[in-house]
């Protein structure tokens, strides 16, 4: 029972964290050529897919 818990709260930190990137794309594109500053958005995405698609096989 607390496996599919875990699996649907990952789940959602990984929807949340695609959506944070999708929107803060252009933010990250603005800065990296402007500022010269990596947004690690990508990171982030890959580690939530990391983690969920390891909960997934459990």
């Amino acid at each position: 029972m607390f496996d599919r818990i875990r699996r649907a709260a990952l789940f959602g930190l990984h929807q949340a964290t695609v959506a944070v990137g999708i929107s803060l794309f252009p933010v990250a594109v603005f800065a990296r050529q402007r500022l010269g500053i990596n947004i690690p958005v990508g990171r982030v995405v890959e580690t939530t897919t990391e983690a969920f698609e390891t909960a997934d096989g459990e």
